[in-house]
C-alpha cells in the first residue's frame, strides 16, 4: 500500500469525511529537505469532515497529526492540511 493510500484509509477510518484529496507532491520537491527517490514524502491533504465543527485550525492540526502519527514517524517529510468543516 502507498504512502498516500495509508493517509487515506487512516482520514477516511478517523474522520469519516465528506471530502479528501490527499495528493503525493513528492516530485516537486526533488533535491529538497527530507526528499528521496521514489516518492511518499511530501504530501497535501484537502479535508472536510464533521469532527471539525467548532475546532480552531490548530486543534485540526493536531487532531490529523494525531491520526497520522505512525506515517508521520515512518517518512513523511511534509504534510500541507487544508481541513474544514461542512459548510466551511
Amino acid at each position: 500500500m502507498s504512502m498516500a493510500d495509508r493517509i487515506s484509509a487512516r482520514l477516511t477510518q478517523g474522520f469519516q469525511p465528506i471530502e479528501l484529496v490527499v495528493v503525493d507532491e513528492s516530485d516537486q520537491h526533488h533535491g529538497h529537505g527530507g526528499w528521496r527517490e521514489g516518492g511518499g514524502t511530501h504530501f497535501r491533504v484537502r479535508m472536510v469532515a464533521a469532527a471539525f465543527a467548532g475546532e480552531t485550525r490548530i486543534n485540526r492540526h493536531r487532531k490529523v497529526n494525531e491520526a497520522l502519527k505512525a506515517e508521520l514517524a515512518g517518512g513523511i517529510h511534509a504534510l500541507a492540511l487544508d481541513l474544514k468543516a461542512p459548510g466551511e
